[in-house]
């Protein structure tokens, strides 16, 4: 198994809740993303969601990083729960125009779809269409909230466009379902009973690392990553999957 083909992270750093548990006392915040680096190579940058960083910030993450760290941006909120897809171009335009000084650091760009959006293969037809014609030099992987897009056309579309489908457990919160629809796997940990606070045990971590060997060994490179940050179980849980991916 390659090192390259394998990223483990957790969803954001800038937890102050993680001070003592994760990141040493005399660590001060602005320096959790350096601390961050010592034990993971990916981030998934979930706060893009909810506010879209300055240019600024970007450039400053990527000086306080190494050029083999990666980030998964997360697309803003504004373009998928509040414009829902429709008359989105500008609103893609700024916020591709942030990221682009990170283009050759990036993972793929998720794209959580809220759950009150009902599969419409029209509508998501046009939004795969303008991703490719206006933003084909990046990758994405879609995570779903509504059952109604778990349907073989969804994943026809997905794999026709060599988008991801985001495999993410949430107990019984969201559906899921696993599907490769890419030359990626993208996989999204929530928390097995208590959403984004609870644990994932022995017995489910390695589970997981069982199908990621699996999906490895097809080739198939993977991102994985923890949202469950309550009490560091996101940090706690994904150096333990490393740790078992690596024994196996």
């Amino acid at each position: 198994m390659k090192s390259t083909e394998l990223h483990i992270g957790t969803s954001g750093w800038s937890y102050k809740h993680w001070s003592e548990i994760f990141y040493p006392r005399d660590i001060k915040p602005d320096k959790y993303l350096e601390f961050y680096t010592t034990k993971f190579t990916c981030v998934e940058l979930n706060s893009s969601f909810y506010n879209l960083p300055r240019k600024t910030t970007v450039s400053g993450w990527l000086s306080r990083t190494l050029d083999t760290f990666k980030f998964c941006p997360k697309l803003s909120r504004f373009i998928t729960h509040q414009l829902q897809l429709v008359n989105i171009e500008g609103a893609l335009e700024k916020y591709f125009d942030v990221f682009e000084g990170m283009k050759k650091r990036l993972g793929p760009v998720l794209i959580q779809l809220p759950p009150g959006l009902s599969y419409d293969r029209s509508l998501i037809i046009n939004f795969f269409d303008l991703l490719k014609e206006k933003y084909s030099h990046y990758r994405f992987a879609v995570e779903v909230r509504n059952k109604s897009w778990i349907n073989d056309s969804f994943f026809d579309l997905l794999t026709h466009h060599g988008i991801a489908f985001v495999i993410a457990d949430s107990g019984d919160r969201f559906p899921y379902y696993e599907t490769v629809t890419a030359g990626f796997v993208y996989l999204r940990f929530h928390g097995p009973v208590q959403l984004y606070a609870s644990d994932y045990s022995e017995n489910d971590l390695k589970l997981y690392a069982e199908k990621i060997l699996n999906w490895l060994d097809e080739d198939k490179e993977v991102w994985v990553f923890f949202n469950n940050d309550y009490h560091g179980y996101a940090v706690k849980n994904a150096e333990r999957l490393r740790e078992i991916v690596n024994v196996l």
